[in-house]
């Protein structure tokens, strides 16, 4: 990078990372960014939402992988009707999920790979407890050498430190709402634009809602958990959690610089492109489009 030789930083990291990456290039102007960084993805659990459903989605969403995934959900909003109902089936379904080894049957938590990480979820957990949180799992934050059980918090709150970082682990803050704008503000917000998982099934209020969640973020998961891919998808990001668009496409397109040959309609130049295409004399004007 220091050599100024790179044209192109494709990264998907924190934005740290990608900042530090950058400041070693002593030209930044001709260096384009392809970045997929940091995510602060909400889950908005409607009044009416399939709870069977819903917490199926946000166990995967939450909690698959450890939670160390960019695209997990790392807050969840639910309505206050039915907050008491979500949180005793999910914190249920959480405490009955597998700790072991990758390999070992019906397992689905697994060791986390940064000696650091379980004290830094204690941490959160230690944090947010103090500020008025519960723990509601009972296997919540139980501690080994390499692993903080998934601790589900509730109620969390702004002051709370896992209100405002990106966990990356397993700790899952609730918090209730009894007015949508309440998560849209938080959203609003945000120094993070991902994507939002939106649980419900009325269409005269999810319409409505996906218009709004859609200048927030940039991808839209209905009744589903967010996730990266297929590759056919664009993956990309508001604010803080993305520069440009990864996917199959969209790098071809990010890795080249769009040229173009121009002339004015009159039948002298017309006479010349149309000889290049035929005699094929320019391979540029052969293999690109003529308009």
């Amino acid at each position: 990078m220091q050599t100024g030789k790179i044209d192109v930083l494709a990264l998907i990291g924190h934005s740290s990372s990608a900042v530090a990456l950058q400041d070693l290039h002593p030209n930044k102007n001709r260096l384009r960014l392809v970045l997929g960084l940091e995510a602060k993805n909400p889950g908005i659990i409607l009044p009416d939402a399939d709870l069977d459903l819903t917490i199926k989605e946000c166990i995967s969403g939450t909690l698959s992988y450890n939670g160390q995934r960019c695209t997990a959900l790392k807050m969840l909003f639910v309505h206050e009707s039915i907050v008491d109902e979500f949180n005793a089936r999910f914190t249920k379904a959480v405490d009955a999920l597998k700790f072991g080894l990758p390999w070992e049957e019906g397992v689905f938590l697994t060791p986390l790979p940064e000696p650091s990480k379980p004290a830094y979820i204690q941490d959160l957990i230690k944090d947010a407890k103090a500020k008025g949180a519960k723990v509601l799992n009972k296997k919540g934050g139980q501690l080994s050498h390499n692993y903080s059980y998934p601790a589900v918090l509730y109620p969390v709150t702004s002051e709370m430190d896992v209100y405002h970082e990106e966990q990356f682990g397993p700790v899952v803050p609730v918090m209730s709402y009894k007015d949508i704008n309440e998560p849209l503000d938080v959203m609003a917000a945000s120094d993070y634009g991902q994507q939002v998982s939106l649980f419900g099934r009325d269409i005269r209020k999810i319409g409505p809602l996906v218009d709004v969640l859609a200048n927030l973020v940039c991808r839209v998961n209905l009744n589903s958990a967010c996730q990266r891919g297929p590759d056919v998808y664009p993956f990309t990001g508001r604010k803080n959690s993305a520069v440009s668009t990864l996917s199959v496409f969209d790098a071809l397109r990010s890795f080249s610089i769009r040229t173009f040959v121009a002339a004015k309609d009159n039948s002298y130049n017309n006479e010349i492109l149309d000889a290049l295409m035929d005699t094929k004399d320019s391979n540029f004007v052969n293999t690109e489009y003529l308009l």
